[in-house]
């Protein structure tokens, strides 16, 4: 999830696997995978940067599955 502020100066979350590209035109449109899109006052490189940051922190999460070997079958 990243933070975003549309450009009335709301902030507001987004779910950055749902986005599908991102545009600079000269306002900043955030196209989603559904088609739906969204104006930000971010400029591109700052949610692109958002996104693969998320990516990142997204990738270095512990699994909350127990690993086979730690399961008990008793």
């Amino acid at each position: 999830m990243i933070k975003l502020t549309r450009l009335d100066g709301q902030p507001f979350i987004l779910n950055a696997e749902l986005i599908r590209y991102v545009e600079q035109r000269p306002d900043t449109y955030v196209t989603l995978v559904s088609g739906e899109r969204i104006v930000v006052s971010e400029d591109m490189d700052q949610v692109v940067e958002r996104a693969v940051d998320y990516q990142q922190r997204k990738a270095m999460l512990p699994s909350l599955m127990p690993k086979p070997d730690a399961i008990c079958t008793e």
